[in-house]
């Protein structure tokens, strides 16, 4: 059935505007907008140019309090992505081809966003924008990071911008994340970090929706993102806005618990070459870079684009050395005959002829044979953890006319690492192909399509591979049967004083514990030997250690030799069981899964508000050839699900209150339609002070592992 979950949440923000600013502070701001190159509004003086069916606006942005230039701010005609970013000198140039009225957006980071309106060629514009800050105890001046329209979204947002991203302090942007409010980041391994919102930490994010430029970036197997493994790069990436909470009515069935909305650059905004380079511990070595350009048609006006992008990282994984004793161990770490250990595997408890401490019985026949276990295999003889990441992406960009654009958009990534899950799992050449095509003009619709496929590689379950392995010697109770036949006569019930020359402790049986008094009934000699064994761990733990040694040497009709790490015979065996699929055998999986996704949204103004309306589908196509779904043989598994929404919102107020109501019905080929409603009012009775109220529902349907596990 249907995961679903309901939120309601109450924000207030409030921000004081700084009045006065110290003559100092000038300077230091200036430097600092000049190193960021980010951008953001505040003064502009603009003035228009006029040619043959060309008309050039050309101006400059400065600080409204100092006056002086912003380096790298950013206008754009509203509704288009025409624009143009400021140069060391703060100036623009603009090349529109059509009349005024028009709107202009100038947008500077640490400076509140305005609107212009353009009425005529000769008209000077000025702007005086104020800075967005806040005093916090009358000393401490900080930069705002939410704008007005976060404030007013029906939604709670944390977002990221172009320059947090430029100076996140942590290894990437994406490990940054998890320092936004409410945002868990948990790293699997160097290659693999997943973001989870709403307190549900997971490394298998299936409660969350990670979308790139509007496209689903999960993979089609596992149904859930690995993380930006197979993500965007540092480069492109212009913002990120983390949606906390129940979203499905705004963003579909994968929205429960949150949604990850990532922005790339566009190459219209973002012309040029970028590049970087990093090196670090771990081996850890990693570079990016980034390509755009723009071409004009004959008239001047901006036609085509396009940005290439590569990104590439190897590194040398942290070591899996946990060797503390599993939930689910049988005995503790100091128990001579071995304990279930966190990072071997095969050691785990099989409860055939293995455990001798349950009756009195046993404890007396066998003293110090307790419960004994297999040795199994390290996780770091078992696995290559070198990690490395390739990913390279293409998108053109064609312009029909100003606001109506044509984006084919290509990306590839391939990479190894090691995955957490309900096993450990090595990712290994792992490959995710995606395609997408999209037509839209800009604020009021778009259709867009993609396709993506996976190529799980050479990808093994690390856990079942040391299974595999110490079983290809004999299976576990043919080997507890041996153990015990060995300790039993090697032993027995009279510890054998010669068997280690050693000399072992002062050691009684039953009969020689009552003749001499030491006890005086079975119950006693019980809590006796239980004694003498505490006393003697280290003789006990040795004795455990030569059994095993002896066992895995045996040659036997049940049993072959063990194979040793470090030998030839290991390697072969290793090789042999990863390169082998499950249902043949081995720890091998084989996912060549795909699935196809269209979409499409509209919005129009009636009289009574704005309206959105918009719907998708997609279609499953599993392949794992039985080794994670029910696909064997010539069964074919398809899975298809579709959604329509409706959204309408209106102000009132004067603009002070801002209503949004969405509704949404998704419904699975497996499962009953499901409606999810959302409302949020919005209430801002001065520029400095929002007030939010909102409802939000959410689906989740089971993944196509839950649907058709095998």
């Amino acid at each position: 059935m249907n995961d679903r979950a309901v939120y309601i949440s109450l924000s207030i923000q409030r921000s004081i505007k700084l009045r006065t600013l110290l003559h100092l502070t000038h300077l230091l701001r200036f430097l600092r907008s000049a190193l960021r190159g980010s951008i953001l509004p505040c003064c502009c003086l603009a003035t228009c140019a006029v040619s043959a069916q060309q008309y050039e606006l050309r101006g400059v942005v400065t600080d409204g309090s100092s006056g002086e230039t912003l380096i790298g701010a950013s206008v754009v005609l509203k509704g288009t992505t025409t624009g143009a970013t400021t140069d060391i000198d703060g100036r623009f140039e603009i090349t529109v081809s059509e009349l005024p009225p028009y709107t202009l957006v100038i947008s500077f980071i640490g400076y509140a966003s305005q609107e212009i309106e353009v009425k005529s060629l000769d008209q000077e514009l000025k702007f005086k924008l104020s800075t967005d800050q806040v005093l916090l105890k009358e000393a401490e001046v900080i930069g705002s990071r939410i704008s007005d329209k976060q404030k007013q979204a029906p939604l709670t947002v944390e977002s990221m911008d172009v320059l947090a991203i430029r100076e996140a302090p942590s290894g990437d942007f994406y490990e940054s994340l998890g320092t936004l409010k409410g945002v868990d980041m948990t790293a699997a391994s160097m290659g693999f970090k997943v973001i989870n919102t709403r307190g549900f930490n997971s490394t298998s994010p299936v409660r969350s929706l990670q979308l790139i430029d509007g496209v689903d970036n999960q993979s089609p197997g596992l149904n859930f993102s690995l993380g930006n493994f197979l993500g965007a790069s540092d480069l492109d990436v212009m913002k990120v806005d983390i949606i906390a909470g129940a979203s499905t009515a705004f963003f579909g069935p994968g929205a429960f618990n949150g949604v990850i909305n990532m922005t790339t650059k566009s190459p219209w905004l973002f012309p040029g070459l970028s590049a970087t380079a990093k090196v670090g511990e771990r081996n850890l070595l990693e570079g990016a870079i980034r390509w755009a350009e723009v071409f004009k048609n004959k008239d001047g006006k901006d036609k085509f684009a396009y940005k290439l992008n590569l990104f590439a990282m190897q590194a040398e994984d942290w070591y899996a050395e946990n060797y503390d004793a599993t939930s689910n161990s049988p005995t503790s770490v100091s128990n001579p005959g071995r304990y279930d250990a966190v990072n071997i595997y095969g050691d785990e408890n099989v409860t055939v002829n293995n455990n001798y401490e349950r009756d009195m019985a046993d404890r007396r026949n066998y003293p110090g044979l307790g419960v004994f276990l297999r040795p199994g295999y390290k996780e770091i003889d078992l696995v290559d953890y070198g990690t490395n990441n390739l990913k390279a992406g293409l998108s053109l960009h064609y312009k029909i006319k100003d606001s109506l654009e044509v984006i084919a958009a290509s990306n590839y990534s391939r990479g190894s690492t090691v995955y957490q899950g309900d096993n450990r799992y090595r990712l290994e050449n792992i490959q995710f192909f995606q395609q997408r095509l999209e037509v839209r003009e800009e604020g009021k619709w778009f259709v867009r399509g993609y396709f993506t496929t996976e190529d799980a590689g050479d990808t093994y379950d690390i856990f079942t591979t040391g299974l595999r392995l110490q079983d290809a010697s004999g299976p576990t109770r043919e080997w507890n049967v041996a153990y015990f036949n060995l300790w039993d006569s090697w032993i027995g019930s009279a510890l054998n004083p010669g068997l280690l020359d050693e000399t072992v402790p002062e050691y009684l049986t039953p009969s020689e514990a009552i003749n001499q008094g030491v006890v005086n009934s079975a119950a006693e000699y019980d809590v006796y030997i239980q004694q003498f064994v505490a006393d003697n761990q280290e003789l006990f733990t040795q004795y455990h250690q030569m059994m095993a040694d002896s066992v895995n040497k045996l040659n036997t009709s049940f049993l072959d030799p063990a194979f040793s790490v470090g030998t030839a015979a290991f390697d072969a065996k290793r090789e042999e069981i990863v390169s082998k699929r499950f249902t043949e055998g081995g720890s091998l999986f084989y996912d060549r899964s795909q699935l196809v996704h269209g979409m499409g949204e509209y919005r129009f103004k009636p009289s009574f508000g704005e309206v959105v309306v918009g719907g998708n589908i997609r279609q499953y196509m599993p392949n794992t050839a039985g080794t994670i779904m029910s696909d064997t043989g010539d069964v074919v598994i398809r899975n298809q699900e579709f959604g329509v929404f409706v959204g309408l919102e209106k102000s009132f107020l004067e603009n002070k209150l801002k209503t949004t109501l969405t509704l949404r019905m998704d419904k699975n080929q497996n499962f009953d339609a499901v409606f999810s409603p959302a409302a949020s009012f919005v209430y801002t009775p001065r520029q400095d002070r929002t007030f939010r109220l909102s409802f939000s529902s959410a689906v989740r349907n089971p993944t196509l592992a839950d649907q058709y596990f095998y």
